[in-house]
């Protein structure tokens, strides 16, 4: 697919003086007065390939992506060098400041691809936005099941949606069945999927396949939320 978005610049965190940059995906026909802001992984920018794929498909199917980036990775673009992720409490901080700047709790529906997923969870717990999705929810460190990164699930009342790789190392579906999640969520499973939704040779399926069809699945939940 090829890169279509504009970037804009904002200020926010004034104390600390932040400039951020965002991708703004905005659709030919839109479906819903909804935005949906999506927030990248630990590891990858907003403009990954993952991140510009999903932002042009849900784009194309009628919903307007707003991307961003935390802090630590705008410093990493700026700077070079690797750094590590913001401590949790700066995460939620600039995903709520990017909120206000975008119409507030009842405009916006947040999205992440797996910490960011997991962050916009947190924040939807504190009834910050209309509703989440988070795309490959980090739900225990890999290898470490006994993590569970599950202390706000109960405080989640809004429409949340899961699409989770049946082959991701976060989370499998026999471990994910063990779960409390709320009631409020939705567990999508990509069959064949991994971290990143990407199938296995023999599958005969692409990670450009499950991407669209993830995309798909993530533009209908946001479209439906005005519908109900």
């Amino acid at each position: 697919m090829d890169d279509d978005y504009e970037t804009i610049s904002a200020l926010i965190q004034p104390k600390i003086g932040l400039l951020l940059n965002y991708l703004r995906n905005h659709p030919e026909h839109t479906k819903t007065g909804l935005r949906l802001l999506f927030a990248h992984g630990a590891g990858a920018p907003m403009d990954s390939g993952f991140m510009n794929f999903f932002s042009e498909a849900i784009s194309a199917c009628g919903v307007e992506v707003i991307r961003f980036e935390f802090p630590y990775m705008q410093k990493r673009r700026q700077a070079g060098g690797k750094r590590p992720p913001d401590r949790m409490p700066v995460l939620l901080d600039c995903y709520r400041e990017v909120i206000e700047h975008w119409g507030g709790a009842g405009q916006c529906v947040l999205a992440g691809k797996s910490m960011g997923g997991r962050v916009a969870s947190m924040v939807l717990a504190d009834r910050g936005a209309k509703a989440a999705v988070s795309i490959g929810y980090p739900f225990h460190p890999p290898g470490r099941p006994e993590r569970l990164r599950a202390e706000h699930w109960s405080q989640i009342q809004s429409p949340w949606l899961i699409l989770q790789g049946t082959r991701d190392p976060f989370g499998k579906p026999q471990e994910v069945a063990q779960y409390p999640l709320p009631q409020c969520a939705q567990l999508r499973w990509i069959d064949e999927g991994d971290h990143d939704f990407k199938p296995r040779k023999r599958s005969g399926l692409t990670q450009q396949t499950l991407w669209a069809q993830s995309a798909e699945m993530a533009a209908n939940f946001v479209i439906n939320l005005e519908r109900k």
